[in-house]
């Protein structure tokens, strides 16, 4: 009689979710905490049990900020870098594009380097592109290059060589002297051996930066859950959407910088709809994916940190990372963003969150600033006594007083209009994202389903789905802990690459995936372990490449080359093309039972009247509230639904979970699916 938790930790809330052996599921939800995350897992994770017993618990996925948080913050260690002698220049001067408002900016000073100039370090050697020794290494300057380093009191040494991905000895040799010296270094080679040495050296300071936090991390919640009784195995989701161990998360803590936003991505997937954006809205931020014949986008290279990128899009921008994830646009768009007058007098909301303290204005733990949350409850979207499944009551009057003291009067209009200036604006934003991951890369979004989850998303997601003529949004069970739920969809697996001119596919796949396979603590011929391959390919004379899924016929292989080349860039281009580059995924599928339904709620309140339904099956709403569309002159009295008692309504109307509430607005309907999924459907304009 086993069980599985997934826990999502975000930058408001903290989601939990336990899967029984029947596939039944619970959900808990409870502010992040963010002096020490593992305080508000423990709350979730001990709520969400309940009368569970701790050790029936045999699995425990966990998708964390850490890393990111870590990297936006600069809460990782002090790191010294090691390169090749004439090369230890490249991270001080980096890259740098002006973006938004620092276009304008005469005074413009680019961001501090990952690494201070004065802690990058020089050694004697080079290696060729081909692997060639031209210049062997100079031990002794390593040795002194380490004794400087902890004399400096520096705790981890990121070391990057030239052309170490094809012949990774002097880095292995530099690993073992300065081992001796220093307690954490990473060299490239392990962590992401491809060419282009910026790339993977910023790669490989990001992981010696954030590792030796997320190893503490992950051993004080090992031993917190321990403390409640669960003793099963942590496991962390990666940024491509895959699941590995706490120890190999630990040794790759670079690989889990959009760890929460995949998980969501999976269950938009797990939904069942080939074709989907998923449109993920929480506390702080809103994700957008693409999902293709019921597989996600993947990017290879993102950038965290930057201003103006939709999370990772927009190079120049952050610090790269050369590592596969989930291809997201992100915008700082959530239910805690602000929303402020500039001394322009101009209406913004966000990127800057309230995050869970002090919270939106309605949460009364003292904040003072209007956000999305206190302008949805001034528009009657929110009911103040069901947040969070009753578990948060909200103060109305703190919204209003917030609105209308920061917004409503230096604009010089009403608080009700004040607020619905907010939430088009977020919509605004957020449609920007999907605007990014869809027609900017010449993809129609009209032909898709939008998939909705986090507390926000079904709040907002119809008006976003209308401005691209998405006619149907699906907002799925549990869609209130979405990222929660989709963790437990994420089979273990691992991602190796190696950059190589001339090699022997067969020989550099081999080896790549009894690697991969090693860091899952499987072999590649054991029950319910597959193998990906791809390659990356570029047409010869040209600098960048894109990747393809593998096949051994030459011809079919250029063929794949070529339509991905004309998707995505329009060109339908011929010549010779060469191999750089080779990847594999090891996946272990891991052991689940079938999602069941979420179960029938209480009935809805017999007696009242059913105004605002459309046709035959139509449910019940337990009560009414004022809420505001414009569509209507303003307030007007809705009917209030419970999921289970849906059945089917015309809008405008709202649908309230434990853990989120779907707005109906009008010219849309809502309608109750079995797989307990409401539908909302535009009608035709």
């Amino acid at each position: 009689m086993s069980h599985a938790i997934g826990v999502d930790v975000g930058g408001t809330f903290t989601d939990a979710v336990l899967s029984g052996p029947d596939g039944r599921m619970s959900v808990a939800k409870c502010l992040s905490t963010h002096d020490d995350p593992t305080d508000g897992i423990v709350t979730a994770v001990t709520a969400v049990l309940g009368r569970t017993d701790p050790s029936a618990v045999t699995r425990v996925v966990h998708a964390t900020t850490l890393a990111t948080n870590a990297v936006l913050e600069r809460r990782g260690v002090r790191v010294a870098y090691v390169t090749t002698l004439g090369f230890r220049s490249a991270i001080p001067l980096g890259r740098y594009a002006r973006v938004e408002e620092d276009r304008y900016d005469l005074r413009f000073d680019p961001p501090a380097p990952p690494v201070a100039a004065e802690d990058c370090f020089e050694v004697p050697e080079r290696v060729n592109s081909r692997g060639e020794v031209l210049r062997p290494l100079d031990e002794a300057a390593v040795v002194r290059v380490g004794e400087e380093i902890a004399r400096r009191g520096v705790t981890a040494v990121a070391v990057c060589l030239l052309h170490s991905y094809a012949n990774p000895s002097h880095e292995r040799r530099i690993a073992e002297i300065l081992g001796a010296l220093v307690p954490t270094v990473v060299i490239s080679s392990e962590v992401w051996p491809e060419l282009r040495e910026y790339e993977r050296a910023t790669t490989t300071i990001m992981s010696a930066y954030v590792g030796p936090v997320m190893a503490g991390y992950l051993r004080r919640l090992t031993t917190r859950l321990a403390a409640v009784g669960i003793t099963a195995p942590v496991h962390v989701m990666d940024s491509a959407g895959g699941v590995m161990s706490a120890e190999l998360a630990a040794r790759r803590a670079v690989t889990t910088i959009e760890s929460g936003p995949a998980a969501g991505v999976l269950a938009a997937a797990a939904t069942g709809y080939p074709d989907v954006i998923s449109f993920d809205m929480g506390g702080t931020t809103a994700k957008t994916c693409v999902i293709r014949n019921g597989t996600p986008e993947i990017t290879h290279e993102f950038h965290v940190g930057g201003k103006g990128s939709f999370g990772g899009r927009r190079a120049g921008t952050g610090v790269p990372v050369k590592t596969p994830a989930i291809d997201l646009a992100e915008v700082g768009a959530g239910g805690g963003s602000v929303a402020w007058v500039d001394p322009a007098g101009a209406l913004r909301v966000g990127p800057r969150s309230a995050g869970s303290e002090p919270g939106p204005a309605c949460y009364g733990l003292g904040g003072e600033e209007p956000t999305v949350t206190d302008a949805n409850l001034v528009l009657g979207y929110l009911d103040p006594g069901s947040f969070a499944g009753g578990t948060m009551p909200l103060s109305r009057d703190l919204a209003e007083k917030a609105v209308d003291r920061r917004l409503a009067g230096p604009l010089g209009v009403s608080g009700a209009e004040a607020a619905h200036a907010v939430h088009e604006i977020a919509n605004a934003s957020m449609g920007s994202a999907v605007h990014v991951v869809t027609v900017q890369r010449g993809i129609d979004p009209a032909g898709f389903v939008m998939v909705a989850f986090g507390g926000a998303g079904p709040m907002h997601a119809a008006r976003v789905a209308s401005r691209f003529g998405i006619s149907t949004v699906v907002v799925p069970a549990y869609c209130g802990v979405g990222s929660a739920a989709g963790l437990l969809s994420g089979d273990l697996s691992t991602d190796r690459v190696l950059s190589a001119l001339d090699a022997d596919p067969g020989q550099v796949f081999a080896s790549l995936a009894a690697a991969a396979a090693r860091d899952l603590g499987v072999s590649t011929d054991s029950p319910g372990v597959s193998v990906t391959r791809s390659a990356d390919m570029r047409f010869t004379g040209q600098a960048h490449d894109l990747t393809v899924p593998w096949t051994d016929s030459p011809a079919e292989l250029a063929g794949r080359f070529s339509a991905r080349y004309l998707q995505v860039y329009g060109i339908a281009q011929e010549g010779p093309t060469e191999i750089v580059g080779y990847r594999v995924r090891v996946t272990q599928a891991a052991a689940r039972t079938p999602r069941t339904p979420a179960p029938p709620g209480p009935p809805a309140p017999a007696g009242l009247s059913g105004a605002g339904t459309a046709g035959g099956g139509a449910g019940h709403p337990r009560r009414r509230r004022s809420a505001y569309f414009p569509e209507t002159g303003g307030y007007v009295e809705v009917p209030v639904f419970t999921r289970a008692g849906l059945g089917e309504v015309a809008g405008p109307a709202i649908v309230e979970d434990a853990e989120s509430t779907i707005v109906v607005p009008p010219g849309w309907t809502a309608r109750l699916a079995e797989t307990m999924s409401v539908i909302l459907t535009e009608a035709a304009r």
